[in-house]
């Protein structure tokens, strides 16, 4: 069931704009609907903003003390407490503090299970619209406890680096519970759901590894116990939980949040003389290598969510419009990396940087895993008589041509969120 058009934009800030300014087509019945532009768009334009229907902070992450806000996952600790924890040094003290934009006053926390709000709105919209199904209240150390016994287990079995979480589609259930008009609901998470049976058991495969039939078996008996709806009887039959796996697996946009990135961004944007300019870059290079040295690549509060427009973003290896997070929120900022023309399609990469780069065989191998399709963007069509190499062959050819790096050199993960 596909939902009215303008539904697809509900959930963008500025919906009339954004839909004078986009549509969605049907393009074919391999690719589905694309995003298209209705007038031109300058490279660095923000296409759009929207928010999720429901997302989640990663399960390891919030483990490891990433503290983000509940709902929109805004990171929660100021930009220093957040550089002595990921350097490990206890006094260190940021320059500029007043650039941080956390405001620890704002918090409030569930007065039943003691979830952390970055401020009272967001913690009355998650009651308003999942929380209530599942609060914990007192029972956050009970390891008995249904939500407890279902989060034990998926971190059990999906370890970092996370690319999904159980609990996106628990919200999922949640959101339609407490919702007055379920049917709605249903109707808008009914746009992802697109996936024949043989593909969301791939999906199943790849997110749980080779024994994942056990395993699915288990998370949906815990699913079930804790979350069961005679509304969404569907969901919880082993079929439709294998849906429901697959949706968000392929659908499910990463989210990274950190208030050291936006700290970053607000000193480079400074104004300074000369020498402080040189002073302030060098302190900020010597915090990264020492973040690299203590935590290594995990930056930010990283979760994930399904955002309703963005989906209906195509993959291209050669994208013209990317996702970023810079609000230290869920707000999905989509811009476009060139101009864009009315008519032509706005493609986004589910490939990171270095992923884009590899050989075309080597990308193909990513997105049939990940995402259960094969590229067909203009890069890959003009590589086709490439030598079929895997990313595993490239890195050894790599390595025997270069020898070993010394890791002096560190990809600045902060500043892309």
């Amino acid at each position: 069931m596909a939902a009215p058009q303008d539904d697809m934009f509900s959930l963008c800030v500025d919906p009339g704009k954004v839909s004078s300014c986009v549509e969605v087509r049907v393009i074919d019945q391999i690719k589905g609907k694309g995003l298209f532009a209705k007038r031109s768009i300058k490279k660095g334009d923000t296409v759009f903003i929207e928010r999720p229907l429901v997302s989640a902070q990663f399960l390891w992450n919030a483990l490891y003390k990433y503290k983000a806000c509940g709902h929109c996952l805004r990171a929660l600790e100021t930009a220093e407490e957040n550089a002595r924890r990921l350097t490990g040094i206890p006094g260190l003290t940021l320059p500029h503090p007043e650039l941080c934009r956390v405001r620890p006053e704002l918090h409030k926390s569930c007065p039943q299970c003691q979830v952390m709000y970055c401020s009272n709105e967001c913690r009355q919209t998650a009651a308003d619209q999942y929380h209530r199904v599942l609060c914990v209240g007192p029972s956050q150390e009970d390891q008995d406890h249904p939500i407890n016994k279902l989060q034990d287990a998926w971190r059990s079995m999906h370890y970092p680096p996370e690319t999904s979480s159980i609990m996106l589609m628990a919200r999922m259930v949640a959101v339609v519970k407490q919702a007055q008009d379920k049917a709605y609901w249903q109707k808008l998470f009914s746009q992802f759901c697109s996936r024949t049976a043989n593909e969301e058991e791939e999906m199943a495969h790849k997110l749980l590894g080779e024994k994942f039939r056990g395993q699915l078996a288990l998370l949906q008996s815990l699913f079930t116990a804790a979350l069961y709806d005679d509304h969404l009887n569907r969901w919880f039959t082993p079929e439709g939980f294998r849906s429901l796996f697959s949706l968000v697996g392929t659908n499910g946009q990463g989210i990274g949040t950190s208030s050291l990135s936006q700290w970053v961004h607000a000193c480079d944007a400074l104004q300074l003389p000369g020498q402080q300019r040189e002073q302030l870059d060098s302190f900020i290079d010597q915090l990264y290598k020492d973040i690299e040295k203590e935590t290594g690549d995990f930056l930010n509060c990283d979760g994930s969510g399904l955002f309703l427009l963005q989906s209906s973003c195509n993959h291209s290896c050669i994208p013209n419009a990317e996702a970023s997070f810079p609000d230290n929120n869920f707000l999905l900022h989509l811009s476009a990396l060139s101009d864009i023309s009315p008519g032509e399609e706005i493609c986004i990469s589910y490939l990171d940087c270095c992923q884009r780069e590899r050989s075309r065989h080597s990308r193909h191998k990513i997105l049939r895993e990940n995402y259960l399709f094969v590229c067909s963007c203009p890069k890959c069509l003009s590589q086709m008589d490439e030598l079929d190499l895997t990313s595993e062959e490239e890195e050894e050819e790599e390595a025997e041509a270069e020898g070993e790096t010394d890791g002096d050199e560190m990809e600045d993960e902060m500043t892309d969120v």
